[in-house]
C-alpha cells in the first residue's frame, strides 16, 4: 500500500529524470514542517554549485524563518542572488515531489522575480 513519502518520492525520479536530460543546473528543494533549503546542483559534475536554507535566518535571529511563506520567499531571494554571483541564471527547479502551491511556490516566484529562469 503505498504511502504519502512513497508517492512524493516516485514524483521527484520522474521529474530528475526529465531534468538529468536537459542538462540544466538544477534548483533542489526540500522542506521540513520547520525550515526549508535550498541547492543548486551541477548534475554533470556531480556538484553542489551553492545553496541557502531558513537555518541561515535562524542565526540571523529572525523567529519561524523557513515555517511560513515569508521565509520561503526569503530563501527564493537568497538562492537567486548567489547563482548570479557563480553566473547562472538559467536553471531547472526540481520541486523534489512537493506540490507547487504554499512555502514551495514563494521560494520559486521569489527567485524567479529575483533573476533565475526556470
Amino acid at each position: 500500500m503505498p504511502n504519502l513519502k512513497n508517492k512524493r518520492s516516485a514524483r521527484a525520479k520522474k521529474t530528475r529524470i526529465l531534468i538529468a536530460n536537459s542538462g540544466n543546473i538544477r534548483l533542489s528543494i526540500h522542506r521540513s514542517n520547520s525550515h526549508i533549503y535550498a541547492q543548486l546542483i551541477d548534475d554533470k559534475n556531480s556538484k553542489t554549485v551553492t545553496s541557502a536554507s531558513s537555518l541561515e535566518l535562524k542565526n540571523e535571529g529572525k523567529k519561524n524563518p523557513g515555517g511560513n511563506v515569508a521565509g520561503a520567499a526569503i530563501i527564493g531571494r537568497k538562492i537567486a542572488e548567489k547563482a548570479k554571483e557563480f553566473g547562472i541564471s538559467k536553471i531547472a527547479f526540481d520541486r523534489s515531489g512537493y506540490k507547487y502551491h504554499g512555502r514551495i511556490k514563494a521560494l520559486a516566484e521569489a527567485a524567479r522575480e529575483n533573476g533565475l529562469i526556470f
